[in-house]
């Protein structure tokens, strides 16, 4: 098997149900909120990945699961969510891959602006996305209306 030496020996490829348990184990690693019983439950996760405006896609070393990014656009803007590298696998160009296949399908989608929520405290995130070309625009506020905590 390969090493993490070997970031070339991983695929890019979409999401298959067989890969939720590992998902949801590398976005706790990477310390993302997770809601198992609401919007990251296996139910809607295999829903959303249905939906024609979804693009989850996988980085896979072997058969292990080693990073993640999930896009979505809204007609007028793809979003990028989700992107993790396994903390073994960073700094190998992994993520960028990620992103930059997301960004490939969401442009094939019609989207010409991408974008991304961060929260305040990943200032790691916010690195990464500076570095693959995105601007911080701090005059936006975030406002979101949930129908229930786990959502």
């Amino acid at each position: 098997m390969s090493g993490p030496e070997d970031s070339g020996a991983v695929v890019i490829r979409g999401f298959t149900p067989a890969d939720y348990d590992r998902v949801m184990v590398l976005w706790a690693e990477a310390r993302l909120p997770l809601k198992p019983r609401g919007r990251d439950s296996r139910a809607r996760i295999e829903r959303q990945v249905r939906e024609p405006n979804v693009m989850f896609l996988v980085a896979e070393a072997g058969e292990r699961i080693v990073g993640t990014v999930l896009a979505t656009h809204d007609g007028r803007k793809g979003w990028i969510n989700r992107l993790a590298v396994d903390a073994v696998w960073r700094r190998r160009g992994i993520g960028r891959r990620l992103v930059d296949e997301a960004e490939r399908r969401l442009a094939a989608a019609g989207m010409e602006i991408f974008a991304c929520l961060i929260e305040a405290d990943n200032a790691v995130s916010m690195e990464v996305f500076e570095s693959l070309g995105y601007k911080k625009h701090p005059e936006i506020s975030y406002f979101a209306k949930r129908a229930y905590p786990e959502i």
